[in-house]
């Protein structure tokens, strides 16, 4: 770690000049709504990037706790050497998400680049990530009853909803998993690591999602295809939806003792009319008919065909507002490497269900699955 910290303070020393250069010509200022803080107060807030004090790791980098001067907590990022962006281009990418802002994402506060550093400076959140909570590692997870859970699926679609339609150009987020859903004191859900999407190339991205392990929020025509559109970040969603009510990890492959994914055993579960299994047994008191809701909504935004999944603001609604889901309308889920994906529908869900038999269809339903009307009905008050 000394060698490390070092090696980091010489090459900061080494591009001091041309990262105040480049500041000054890239006109960054208080307007950008981005405080460019110097790697000697990071090395400082983070008692020089001490061990102790580091709080995550993924594909993107490693991620420290630290304070600042006045005493503000913050996430410090130091972004992996994958990137091999110059001062000015990492710059233009901050400029473009520095002005980002939503209830739902995680904020940036600031960035450093000096040498080849490219560190990133998010606010803090008191309770971590979702992973951690689902896995009972912050908080019993008996604590989270449903009025958390509900909120964090709504609190997140509604972030995601903002990426797609709200911003010009869109933010797709590629790597929508539980330890990218941070929480607040409150437990209110904000998206980390939305703006990394534009700040790596595109197969740095997909080569550090898959050997982080979270194959399992992957949409198929993504992981097999490389096909990156809104409904990946769709599926993803969709995943994780079914996580927090089960409590259960997308990444394993044991549920209902069949080695299936967790996707897999919720459709089973599903064509055999027992969903209500899948619910985690720690949610003692919940609203059961928005609890199911909530779970199609989930298998809806996993089908395998990807123009069948619903866009962002209908799930927002979908998850929103009291209606009948029109189950007619679904199709199986797409799974990676699992059966499913292959069109070996179990059979019990074939035959309580023949609608499912195909898990793709023709342009006609296609258009109708996109259709909100098509996919919804309101339930009467």
């Amino acid at each position: 770690m000394t060698q490390v910290t070092s090696r980091m303070k010489k090459q900061a020393t080494k591009g001091g000049q041309l990262r105040a250069n480049c500041f000054r010509r890239r006109g960054f200022s208080s307007d950008k709504n981005i405080r460019l803080i110097s790697y000697d107060e990071l090395r400082s807030a983070t008692d020089n990037f001490h061990q102790s004090n580091k709080i995550g790791r993924g594909g993107f980098g490693t991620v420290y706790k630290g304070t600042l001067r006045n005493r503000a907590a913050i996430a410090v990022k130091v972004l992996s050497a994958e990137s091999k962006q110059g001062v000015n281009e990492f710059l233009t990418e901050i400029d473009t998400i520095a002005n980002v802002r939503h209830p739902n994402l995680v904020e940036l506060i600031g960035c450093c680049a000096q040498g080849s550093s490219r560190i990133l400076v998010y606010e803090y959140m008191e309770n971590s990530s979702l992973d951690r909570a689902l896995l009972g590692l912050n908080i019993d997870t008996s604590k989270l009853n449903w009025k958390i859970r509900s909120t964090i699926c709504i609190g997140t679609a509604k972030g995601l909803a903002y990426l797609h339609e709200e911003l010009e150009p869109p933010i797709v987020h590629r790597d929508i998993k539980a330890s990218n859903i941070l929480l607040d004191s409150d437990f209110a859900p904000k998206i980390g690591d939305f703006g990394l999407a534009k700040l790596f190339p595109d197969n740095v991205t997909h080569i550090s999602t898959r050997v982080a392990g979270t194959t399992g929020y992957l949409a198929p025509e993504y992981a097999m295809l490389g096909q990156l559109t809104k409904k990946a970040d769709v599926y993803s969603f969709g995943v994780l939806v079914i996580e927090i009510i089960s409590s259960r990890s997308s990444s394993k492959t044991y549920w209902s003792g069949l080695g299936q994914s967790l996707l897999e055993w919720t459709w089973e579960l599903f064509g055999e009319g027992r969903i209500k299994e899948l619910i985690d047994p720690a949610l003692q008191e919940y609203p059961e008919e928005q609890v199911l809701r909530f779970i199609k909504v989930g298998l809806f935004c996993t089908q395998a065909t990807a123009g069948r999944r619903p866009s962002m603001p209908q799930v927002v609604e979908m998850l929103s507002k009291p209606m009948k889901l029109n189950e007619k309308e679904l199709t199986p889920p797409g799974v990676v490497g699992g059966s499913l994906f292959m069109n070996r529908v179990p059979k019990a869900t074939i035959s309580s269900n023949t609608q499912f038999k195909e898990s793709t269809t023709s342009a006609t339903a296609v258009a109708s699955a996109s259709n909100p009307s098509s996919l919804t009905q309101m339930i009467p008050r």
